[in-house]
């Protein structure tokens, strides 16, 4: 019978959760146009309006995307 070792069960534990951690997902495409977007919004754009903007940017998002966007980062 094998001698439970604490520490190596945490390492092994410790090493897990880190790799879980990693971040799963790419930056946004909004992210290139932050400036932008960040100053219409503080001068009274809509986020209709600023959805509208980026379509001609060629992004295409839905408007809840550009709001929580700008929820998070603006």
């Amino acid at each position: 019978m094998t001698k439970f070792d604490v520490e190596t069960e945490l390492a092994k534990l410790k090493a897990e959760t880190r790799e879980l951690r990693q971040k799963r997902f790419k930056n946004s495409r909004l992210n290139a146009y932050r400036g932008e977007l960040v100053t219409m919004y503080a001068e009274g754009a809509t986020v209709a309006e600023l959805q509208r903007w980026l379509k001609t940017k060629r992004i295409s998002v839905a408007w809840t995307t550009v709001k929580r966007w700008l929820d998070n980062r603006g």
